[in-house]
């Protein structure tokens, strides 16, 4: 019989979050309510990654997911491509790993799929990969250490291979910016989430999520060697890219 992917039982964000954020086990309990209901066009963006990651994907090549959470992009990848490739997700938050090794423990246990503690800012894991994904990841990473992780990713991508980025920006000025937050915050709103739920949620990522620039992302990625860079998604304050390694 072949392992079967454990889906996370679903779970409401009803969290009105004090101090300083934290992937704790309280967030990795409601971690999909919260994506889905914070990011716009969530379910777009999580189809398009996931059909370009196919696209990119090299038989006998692993797949690479910084910053995997629970697993949810790993897991229509393995659903998809199976025993053509492996999977790695990467992750520093143990709760996550927790339930990201729950999701996947059939695979785990047959060696197709690995979840790995590991920090971005001191290792990377060496591996050979057509596909790496760091979806709403180095938005967490403190800005110094960006250059170097997506350098890393670079130099471990198989020739033909693609990195997919996917990140919060900043509006390429103050008044498209605040223009942008503006209806990302009313989404929110439409959402279910209460304005006191928005506001200690925003202090709380104060200095721990600090997005950049599209331009800057896009710079990060060519700096590291990459020359096919291209959005393919944008809505509001949030965008992805795809670059592939020629």
């Amino acid at each position: 019989m072949n392992p079967t992917l454990e889906k996370p039982p679903a779970a409401v964000d009803d969290l009105t979050v004090t101090g300083p954020w934290k992937f704790d086990r309280m967030v990795a309990d409601v971690f999909a309510d919260m994506l889905a209901r914070s990011i716009p066009q969530y379910e777009l963006m999580r189809e398009l990654v996931a059909e370009l990651a196919v696209t990119f994907a090299q038989r006998d090549t692993w797949i690479v997911d910084l910053g995997t959470s629970r697993g949810d992009a790993l897991d229509k990848l393995v659903r998809f491509l199976g025993a053509t490739n492996r999977y790695l997700g990467v992750e520093v938050s143990e709760p996550m790993i927790e339930r990201a090794r729950e999701r996947f423990a059939g695979y785990i246990q047959t060696g197709l799929v690995d979840i790995r503690a590991l920090d971005l800012r001191t290792d990377y894991p060496r591996v050979n990969a057509s596909v790496t994904q760091a979806v709403l990841t180095l938005q967490f990473v403190p800005i110094e250490y960006r250059q170097a992780i997506v350098q890393s990713a670079y130099d471990a991508t198989a020739v033909g291979g693609a990195f997919i980025l996917v990140e919060k920006v900043l509006g390429a000025g103050a008044k498209l910016d605040a223009l942008f937050v503006k209806h990302y915050l009313e989404r929110k709103r439409q959402n279910g989430y209460t304005d006191e739920q928005i506001e200690r949620k925003r202090l709380s990522l104060e200095g721990v999520l600090v997005p950049i620039t599209a331009q800057w992302n896009e710079l990060l990625l060519r700096n590291a060697g990459f020359t096919d860079i291209d959005c393919f998604w944008r809505c509001l304050n949030f965008a992805a890219w795809v670059a592939v390694k020629r």
